[in-house]
C-alpha cells in the first residue's frame, strides 16, 4: 500500500501520491470509474481537482461518490473575488456530487498585487473561503502557487493550512525556486503538497527524450522511466513539510508513480547524484 502522511499540524494522513483531476480529464464516465476505483484500491486517499480542468469534475464526481467518506477531496479556485469565488465553491460541490470540501485553495496565485492582494482585499476571495469553513462547506484551507514571492507574500496574510507549490529537482538546484516557500512553510507548520515532482525539464531542453505529441496534458517534459520518477518523487518527499505528490494528470504517468510509490522511503535520495542528474535540464521554472 501506498504510505501516508500526517497533512501538517492535523491528525489527518494523506496517502504520499494523490491523484489529480486531469487524470480524468477528457476521459469518458467508464474509464474515470475505472481509474478512480483502482486508485482507491491502491491506497490514494488525496484527490484534487478544479473547475479550470476542463470536464475533470463531471467525470471526478460519480467516479469519486462511492469512496467520498474514505478519501481526502481537494478543490480550488482563480476567483479572486467573494462573489466569484461563492459561485465556484457551489458549482464544484454540486459537479463533484458532495456536501463539503475537506481543502479548499486560491488557484494559481502567481501575482503579488493582481492575486494575493486581490484575493484579501475587502470583498475578495478569502471573505469566501473563511466564510466556507465557518459554515462547514470546507475544512481546511489552502492555495497553489507558481511564483516564490506570491507563495510568501499569501503565507505573510494568513494561517493557511497548506501550501501547493512545486517541488522539482531541477528548480531546486538550479534556480533554488523551492526554497524559501518552503522554509516559510515548515516554519509556520503547513503542509506542502507538491508539484511538478515528476517534471524532467522544459520540453525546449537539449537533451528531451520524450516526445510532445505523447504526453498532451504535459507543458512540460514528464519523469517516463522508473528510476527518474523515482528519484523526482523521493527527492518532493524528502523535502521539509511536503506531506504528498501530485504526479502529471497522464494516466500512464500517475500509474508509474503508484508503482514506485513502496520504494520511496525505503531510501534516503543521494542528493549528490541528483544534482549531477539535472546539470544539462533546463529548469520549468527558471
Amino acid at each position: 500500500m501506498i504510505p501516508k502522511r500526517k497533512y501538517g499540524k492535523t491528525d489527518t494522513k494523506l496517502s504520499v501520491i494523490g491523484f489529480g483531476g486531469i487524470v480524468v480529464m477528457n476521459a469518458d464516465a467508464r474509464t474515470s470509474a475505472r481509474v478512480v476505483a483502482e486508485a482507491v484500491e491502491a491506497g490514494v486517499n488525496y484527490f484534487d481537482v478544479a473547475p479550470t480542468y476542463g470536464n475533470a469534475e463531471e467525470m471526478l464526481g460519480p467516479a469519486l461518490q462511492p469512496y467520498r467518506e474514505k478519501v481526502f477531496l481537494a478543490c480550488k479556485t482563480e476567483r479572486r473575488d467573494a462573489r466569484g469565488a461563492r459561485e465556484h465553491l457551489v458549482e464544484s460541490l454540486k459537479r463533484l456530487r458532495t456536501d463539503r470540501f475537506d481543502l479548499y485553495q486560491l488557484h494559481a496565485v502567481t501575482d503579488v498585487v493582481k492575486d494575493v492582494e486581490a484575493a484579501f482585499a475587502p470583498g475578495g476571495a478569502m471573505d469566501t473561503l473563511v466564510a466556507a469553513r465557518e459554515e462547514g462547506l470546507v475544512r481546511y484551507l489552502g492555495f497553489s502557487a507558481h511564483s516564490p514571492a506570491a507563495a510568501l507574500a499569501a503565507m505573510e496574510k494568513f494561517d493557511f493550512d497548506s501550501i501547493l507549490y512545486p517541488v522539482n529537482l531541477a528548480c531546486h538546484f538550479k534556480s533554488r525556486f523551492d526554497q524559501e516557500p518552503l522554509r516559510m512553510a515548515a516554519s509556520k507548520g503547513m503542509a506542502v503538497l507538491a508539484l511538478k515532482a515528476m517534471a524532467r525539464g522544459a520540453w525546449d531542453s537539449a537533451n528531451t527524450r520524450a516526445k510532445r505529441e505523447d504526453y498532451p496534458k504535459c507543458w512540460y517534459e514528464p519523469c517516463t522511466t522508473r528510476d527518474e520518477a523515482l528519484a523526482g518523487l523521493r527527492f518532493a518527499l524528502s523535502q521539509p513539510g511536503v506531506t504528498a505528490v501530485l504526479p502529471p494528470g497522464d494516466e500512464r504517468l500517475f500509474r508509474l508513480a503508484l508503482s514506485v510509490a513502496a520504494q520511496i522511503e525505503t531510501a534516503e535520495p543521494d542528493f549528490a547524484a541528483a544534482e549531477a542528474a539535472v546539470e544539462e535540464i533546463v529548469p520549468i521554472f527558471r
